[in-house]
């Protein structure tokens, strides 16, 4: 096993090398495989090598314990507004990254066995082959800490069917394996502890050719269902349906709550409690991300994720992801208090203000046609003279 070119000591990303094939290991089991700048900068020089070796046909992503990806580090968020230094440029990679992998040439596997959060979403959904196991986790809770659906994310929740999108995305409702599955974000299921034989399996393969890795993924896999008691089954996916396709947060949240209230609309408090509890900007923000990206190409949509995430870190209308990762992470008191504190306090005009474009010369500099793809080459940001200086 040859590791590439990295020693494993301290290593939040792992690479091998096994003749064609080609690993990358989120390293910090700890931690939940949180993505901090070190991870996104070893990620995309492994991806950015193993595309460019001729040799490199195979690329497994995983990650290392209980998790696949927890999502974005928060911690780091909060620290660099704390120094008067907002981790500008992890984000910019971060989407540079996102965009890589979603136009990658090489056949990627990605093995989700575990939590897969948010940003760690965007590790697996673009891949060409997408494992989960019984023990995957998924959901976009990023309203519930004031940010909202980001990392190529409100591209992929837009083309669900009917309004599953929003629901998703504004309430952070969690998905098992084979929820995963049938809403298209992964494609096998495999039983937790056959990943190892499967990883051994295409390592033994030594190859990235598309029928031949799925074959032996179909070797191993089991064809699952969604429980009865899903809310993806038929009856409950026609009341998210009528519920989030109102015009409006306020008409969403009235219309679920008044379905809620019915006989039988017990499992919607699940959700409704979520959703009230959330940050009403953030909220706003996501639903209309999401439904911008209806019309937007991959390239469109992550510029305007990253429009949205530098104004929100910049508190251009609202403090509240600061407040949010405070309460979630370093008080730990779960008790936000937003600002605004309600829906009907957050003016749709401050809402537009963090989807403006910026100047030319600080936007996220990808192609926004679907026709076109990454060159081989990252970009340097225009933001790289404010890496935090422990990097």
């Amino acid at each position: 096993m040859a590791h590439a070119g990295v020693e494993e000591v301290d290593m939040v990303v792992l690479g091998e090398e096994h003749d064609h094939v080609r690993i990358a290991t989120l390293n910090q089991p700890r931690r939940l495989n949180v993505i901090s700048f070190d991870v996104v900068a070893l990620m995309a020089k492994f991806m950015e090598k193993w595309e460019k070796d001729g040799n490199a046909e195979l690329i497994l992503i995983k990650g290392s314990g209980r998790a696949f990806s927890a999502g974005g580090d928060l911690k780091m968020f909060y620290q660099g507004k704390m120094s008067e230094n907002p981790s500008v440029e992890v984000v910019y990679r971060m989407y540079w990254l996102c965009y890589h992998l979603h136009t990658y040439t090489k056949t990627q596997v990605a093995l989700a066995d575990g939590i897969t959060m948010g940003g760690g979403g965007a590790f697996m959904a673009p891949a060409k082959f997408s494992i989960v196991t019984e023990n995957t986790v998924f959901a976009t809770p990023e309203t519930s800490v004031g940010f909202h659906t980001d990392c190529s994310l409100s591209y992929k929740l837009s083309r669900l069917p009917g309004h599953l999108g929003e629901f998703l995305g504004l309430t952070g409702a969690r998905l098992n394996g084979p929820e995963l599955i049938a809403i298209g974000f992964a494609t096998h299921f495999v039983p937790s502890q056959k990943m190892a034989e499967l990883e051994s399996q295409l390592i033994a393969l030594n190859s990235g050719e598309e029928n031949a890795v799925r074959s032996v993924i179909e070797e191993i896999s089991t064809n699952v269902s969604i429980d009865s008691k899903s809310f993806l089954n038929k009856e409950r996916i026609a009341i998210i349906d009528k519920c989030f396709s109102k015009d409006s947060m306020e008409e969403i949240l009235a219309s679920f709550e008044g379905e809620a209230s019915k006989e039988g609309g017990e499992w919607m408090h699940t959700f409704l409690k979520p959703l009230k509890k959330a940050s009403p900007t953030a909220l706003k923000i996501t639903l209309r991300s999401i439904r911008e990206a209806r019309k937007q190409t991959l390239g469109e949509c992550l510029k305007k994720e990253f429009r949205i995430t530098m104004n929100v870190l910049k508190t251009v209308i609202s403090p509240d992801v600061y407040e949010g990762i405070r309460a979630l992470t370093i008080d730990k008191d779960n008790s936000p208090k937003w600002e605004p504190a309600t829906l009907e306090s957050v003016d749709e005009e401050k809402v537009s203000l963090v989807l403006q474009p910026f100047d030319q010369n600080l936007e996220l500099r990808i192609p926004t046609s679907d026709e076109l793809r990454w060159d081989g080459k990252f970009e340097e940001s225009p933001y790289a003279h404010k890496i935090v200086a422990a990097h």
